[in-house]
Parts: C-alpha cells; sequence; structure tokens
C-alpha cells in the first residue's frame, strides 16, 4: 500500500472512523496530492452527521470529477466602472448625468412603435398637439388628490404637467418612481390642461435567458460585515469549509459573487463604535481577507463594494481602493469590480449592484416592505435603472455618464443591503437579494427589519434552478 495511502487512512482511524473494504479501490485511484486533503474532509462531514463509516460513495466523486467530467468555468467581465468615474462638478455635472439619462433610456424606448409619434414637449407647451400624442421625459414631481394624479414630466425642451383621471392608469401613475424615465400619450382636456390616456415605462421584454453548457455553480452572497459586533463568524467559516467539502454541489461550486459591505465600515452611522469588534477599517479588511483566503483556489471569487465598505460611497463606486485590500487584489481567482458590475459566466449575464437605492424605493412606493426586498428590484428593472431617485437616502455622483442605467438585460440580477434573502422571476430574469452574513443590530429592531442571515444562494447555471444552504445553528 503506497505510504500516502497508508497515511490517510492511519488519519481517518485516529479520528473513531472505520472504511469500507470496497473504498480502498477508490482511495488508490485518487491523486496521492489531493489525498490527505480529501480524507479530512470526508472526515469532517460525516463527523457532522454521526456517520462514521467511510464507504465506496464518499469517494467516488473525487474519482469522477477528476477523470470523467469537465466543469465549465468561462467568465468576462462585461461593465466594470472602476476606471470610467470622472465626476464632474455641481450644476453643470448634474445636469450632464441627467442627460445622459435621458439619452439612453429614450435609446431603448426607441423599439417600441409609440415612439414614431414622440413630440418635444415644448411644442406641446407652445399648443402643436396633434391627433396621436407622445411626451417622454424624467418623472419631475407627482400630486396625488382624491380624483387625479398630477405628473410634472421634463424633457430636454421644457416641462409639463399632465393629469391621469383613469383610475387603472392612476395605479400605475403613483406606482412609479421619481427621476425615473416614462412615455405618455396626452391630449386636450375639455377643461384644458392635457390629460394621460397612456404610460409606459422602458421595462425589461420577456427573454429566454442564457444556460451554462455544464451543470456548473454560482454562489450568491453579500453584506459580511467583518468587523461587527453581529458578523456571524463561525457560520461565514462554516460555509468556506463547505465549498472544500465532498458535498456534491459544492464540488460543481466555480463562482462566488459577493455582493458588497464586506466589512462593517467606521464612521457609517452614529455611535457605530459601540458595535464594533475592530475599530480600524484597515484591521477589518485584513480580518475579511484572512476569512476569504480559504476559499478553494478553483472558484472564481467576485467582490464589489457597499455602502459600509471603505472608498467612494457614492454611486456608481469603483472597486474598494487597493490600498485597503492588497491580500484580495493580489489573488489569481479574486476580482475587485466596481458597483454595480455586469459579468458573464459561462455565458449567464449577471448585474451585481449592492443595492443602496432599494431604501429609497421601498420608502416612497406603496404596498413595497423589507420583507420582500426582490419586489423592489423587480420596480427598478422595470424602470431599467438602478438609482433613479435623487435626493432621498442614496448618494450619487454627478458622473458625465449615467453608468446606473440597465442598458443589457440581465439573466440574474444580484443584490444585498436589505438582509433579507428574497428569489424572484421576472420575463426571464432571476432576481436574487442575498441576504446577509451579520444578525440583527439594534438599527434594523427599531425600524422592523428581520434579516435571514447565514444562509447561501446556490444557482444552477445550466438549468437557473435555485436552492438554499443555512448555516446557521437552527437550521434544518
Amino acid at each position: 500500500m503506497k505510504e500516502e495511502v497508508s497515511s490517510a487512512i492511519t488519519y481517518a482511524l485516529s479520528r473513531g472512523f472505520q472504511i469500507h473494504p470496497d473504498a480502498f479501490k477508490i482511495l488508490e485511484k485518487i491523486d496521492v496530492k489531493e489525498l490527505q486533503g480529501i480524507i479530512k474532509q470526508v472526515v469532517r462531514e460525516k463527523a457532522k452527521q454521526n456517520m462514521f463509516l467511510i464507504n465506496q460513495s464518499d469517494l467516488k466523486m473525487f474519482v469522477e470529477l477528476g477523470l470523467d467530467e469537465i466543469i465549465e468555468e468561462r467568465h468576462v467581465i462585461l461593465f466594470d466602472p472602476t476606471k470610467k468615474v470622472t465626476s464632474a462638478e455641481g450644476i453643470d455635472g448634474f445636469t450632464r448625468l441627467f442627460s445622459d439619462r435621458y439619452s439612453k433610456l429614450l435609446k431603448i424606448m426607441m423599439v417600441r412603435s409609440q415612439s414614431k409619434k414622440l413630440t418635444p414637449i415644448a411644442n406641446v407647451t407652445d399648443g402643436k398637439l396633434g391627433d396621436e400624442t407622445f411626451i417622454s421625459g424624467l418623472l419631475m414631481d407627482r400630486k396625488i388628490d382624491r380624483d387625479v394624479t398630477k405628473l410634472v414630466i421634463d424633457d430636454p425642451t421644457g416641462s409639463i404637467e399632465v393629469l391621469v383621471f383613469n383610475k387603472e392608469l392612476q395605479e400605475v401613475a403613483n406606482s412609479l418612481l421619481m427621476d425615473q424615465f416614462l412615455m405618455a400619450y396626452i391630449v386636450s382636456g375639455k377643461n384644458g390642461g392635457f390629460v394621460t390616456k397612456e404610460l409606459l415605462v422602458p421595462d425589461i421584454p420577456e427573454h429566454i435567458a442564457n444556460r451554462s453548457k455544464t451543470e456548473t455553480y454560482a454562489v450568491l452572497i453579500s453584506d459580511l460585515h467583518v468587523g461587527s459586533k453581529y458578523f456571524m463568524e463561525k457560520e461565514f467559516s462554516e460555509f468556506v469549509s463547505w465549498l472544500s467539502s465532498p458535498d456534491p454541489i459544492a464540488q460543481k461550486v466555480r463562482f462566488l459573487l459577493i455582493c458588497g459591505d464586506i466589512v462593517d465600515g467606521v464612521g457609517i452611522f452614529p455611535n457605530q463604535d459601540k458595535e464594533l469588534l475592530l475599530m480600524d477599517i484597515d484591521e477589518q479588511m485584513a480580518r475579511a481577507a484572512h476569512l476569504l483566503d480559504k476559499i478553494p483556489k478553483h472558484i472564481k471569487v467576485f467582490i464589489i463594494p457597499g455602502n459600509h465598505d471603505p472608498g467612494r460611497r457614492a454611486l456608481p463606486q469603483p472597486a474598494i481602493p487597493e490600498k485597503h485590500n492588497m491580500n484580495l487584489w493580489n489573488r489569481e481567482n479574486f476580482f475587485m469590480l466596481g458597483n454595480p458590475s455586469v459579468i458573464e459566466l459561462n455565458g449567464v449575464k449577471i448585474l451585481m449592484f449592492h443595492g443602496q437605492s432599494l431604501d429609497d424605493v421601498v420608502g416612497t412606493t406603496p404596498g413595497l416592505s423589507y420583507a420582500q426586498p426582490a419586489r423592489a428590484m423587480r420596480a427598478l428593472l422595470r424602470t431599467r435603472h438602478l438609482s433613479p431617485i435623487y435626493g432621498k437616502r442614496t448618494p450619487i455622483a454627478p458622473e458625465l455618464e449615467d453608468f446606473m442605467v440597465i442598458n443589457d438585460v440581465p439573466d440574474i440580477y444580484h443584490s444585498g443591503h436589505i438582509h433579507v434573502v428574497d428569489l424572484d422571476m421576472y420575463k426571464g430574469t432571476l432576481i436574487v437579494n442575498s441576504g446577509a452574513w451579520q444578525t440583527q443590530t439594534p438599527y434594523q429592531a427599531s425600524v422592523g427589519i428581520n434579516p435571514t442571515p447565514g444562509i447561501a444562494v446556490i444557482v444552477n447555471l445550466s438549468t437557473m434552478k435555485v436552492f438554499t444552504r443555512d448555516f446557521t445553528e437552527n437550521s434544518d
């Protein structure tokens, strides 16, 4: 018997395990360089199940994966704002930003047949109203009375107030997000003014999502908040250990997407120091790097920043500055990206956005709540913009170009920030809010947010089927 095999068997026996005779044939087929690590993984997983017999099936997958199955693991970074952000200043900067937003979203709407009937708002206010007049612009104001909703729409030529009387159309008007793009069919009112007959938003089209050619899994997580007293280090460490385990799903994981708030940060909110274990941002990043270092090297890790991470907080955010995360930037399987970013994994297009603007969407839209963040994410897909609302809680930088427009339709739209796992499917796009690895904080308790932490969302990229794995002590 080879010395390596004998050593592996001795290790298992010393831990109270027995080895079935059929398993010996498999042991001799496993690469000797990996044998010791594989035995340790098997022992660790079976010990959790109180099962102390290692049989052929426990080891067979390692031979099959190594000899028979090729798992696709292609990636392409389609968009990363890190090197594109060039903030302008003041009113001129925001004028450029909103002009670019209007132009990009108008281009998306030009595929609609109604776009052929578009008229500049200045023509309408000058009295040039045709039989079928459509206008387009950004929603600047909305006033809701009992019998009428008044919308103020702005385009590069001017602004106009339109009235909505139809009850069904009022529901649409009242659900619009401020500063979003829309198109309206208007007619002259009998008593003056302009009456709206139809409202159109950019929205995403029905589509069939791309698929991986092989059964490959991507794990979607966010909001670790390393450095916080409420960070679930034990559960997160168990998750990282699972990635190296003989679990048949874990063995096919090739991608890990971390959607912001790697650390809890410093000075993010008043009296935050009372909730911190690590008071220095670089200490927090170093601890995060130490934990993430244990992720298997064959798994590609994509990381974007959130509002708690070091660096610029206004959207769009460049990647976490290299000076804060040298231990992450210089790794072959780690990719530090900005917020938002778009990546393609085995042909599957994934939009990653931390989700800061979800606070504003939930806070200003009737019927939405933190309990169902996927519904708020759906609202952003309909606007084709990740942060349309200006002047609320979400800081937006006056960029020369609006990088928050959703130009390409994603197959998967991944966000975090809300700390609640939630899933949805909308017109062929899988929506995932991936929860957190931080237990309920005093602030969350005060505003009624009940997080669902310690859960990994796992997507089969060949079928787009989703399931979750709970790493909390109370998991079933």
